[in-house]
């Protein structure tokens, strides 16, 4: 007998305090009790997070910009480390899913940063994350690649759940392979952008790739997008004059949830901080694929044939001598060994 739950969602929009990671976390922890109080089963944050976009790649050269990297460097966490281990400890206290952004910095190189995703289940286990594959145009001069280790689908209480965040909400087959893995909840994390070109609309395209991936695999979408502080633009107004024209501009975030056809789920949010708030009833994901189930009978795997590289890419590899003897080192051979064991943070 299939039983698919009904899930309450919560999209939250809201502003990190930009590169001050303690605070960040104590506001996020905040924010996850204030969601799980209204009912929340699943609590979505915006992309990074934790506790910066590097906004400066778009506003200012990257000669200007370096010094910026080198404080989103210091900023940066480690997977696992105690910041995570206490938005955890919050979930755990909550009974509470989370997927909240940050910028992980790599254990084995201080100038490498990931933009990641972090799952949390309600027992303050982490239940993987997933680093971005490919920055987005001026990103690159801040985030390394992820690999496809982390293109992976949780199998959860409230469903089967994966997210991408941001532009990687446009790679058809980046979606494709979380559809093919049962995904039922995506989780699509953004960041508000009002440095986009004058004719982009940062918050239609928002809802347009959310409506796209929601319709395309009849799932449920829930859309987290940050927005900007007056501090993040008193902070780069000493470097950029005019950084308040540049950041100020309207409909540059959308938060909301999509339903399996596609449309949307109560009101969303544009451009103000808050939660956005809605049911996700999975049961509602079964009809709509008679007509359309990409990953089933609605597709033509004779023809087609996608294949995904799911092997952890490393700088080196090291090979030792077998008559070396093991010696008891702080195991750290891998960035990526939160797959393999991903432990109990809330203990």
């Amino acid at each position: 007998m299939l039983n698919l739950p009904v899930v309450n969602v919560a999209a939250v929009q809201a502003s990190p305090v930009y590169l001050d990671t303690p605070a960040t976390i104590n506001k996020a922890c905040a924010l996850i009790r204030e969601a799980a109080d209204n009912g929340a089963s699943l609590v979505a944050f915006p992309e990074v997070y934790v506790s910066a976009y590097p906004y400066w790649n778009w506003i200012m050269t990257p000669v200007e910009g370096s010094p910026w990297f080198d404080k989103l460097c210091r900023s940066a966490i480690e997977i696992p480390g105690p910041e995570i281990h206490r938005v955890a400890q919050t979930a755990k206290q909550c009974g509470v899913h989370v997927v909240i952004g940050v910028n992980e910095r790599s254990k084995t190189g201080i100038g490498t940063i990931y933009n990641t995703m972090v799952f949390i289940g309600p027992n303050g286990k982490l239940l993987g994350r997933h680093r971005k594959l490919m920055p987005t145009w001026a990103e690159k001069l801040t985030w390394a690649n992820g690999d496809g280790a982390s293109l992976r689908v949780y199998d959860t209480a409230i469903g089967k759940l994966g997210g991408l965040a941001c532009g990687e909400n446009t790679n058809t087959l980046a979606r494709f392979s979380l559809l093919a893995q049962g995904e039922l909840l995506h989780v699509a994390s953004y960041i508000s952008l009002p440095v986009a070109p004058p004719d982009y609309d940062m918050s239609e395209a928002i809802k347009v790739r959310a409506m796209a991936h929601s319709f395309e695999g009849k799932v449920y979408t829930v859309v987290s997008c940050s927005t900007i502080s007056d501090e993040i633009i008193d902070a780069f107004t000493p470097s950029v004059p005019n950084a308040a024209q540049m950041l100020r501009r309207k409909n540059s975030a959308f938060s909301g949830v999509i339903g399996p056809d596609g449309r949307l789920i109560g009101k969303p949010l544009i451009d103000e901080e808050g939660i956005v708030y809605a049911e996700a009833d999975l049961g509602k994901c079964i009809q709509p694929r008679q007509m359309h189930d990409i990953v089933g009978h609605y597709n033509r795997f004779d023809i087609f044939d996608l294949r995904v590289n799911r092997h952890t890419q490393q700088s080196a590899s090291f090979s030792d001598r077998s008559d070396t003897q093991s010696l008891d080192y702080d195991d750290e051979s891998t960035d990526n060994a939160t797959h393999a064991n991903p432990g109990n943070f809330a203990q």
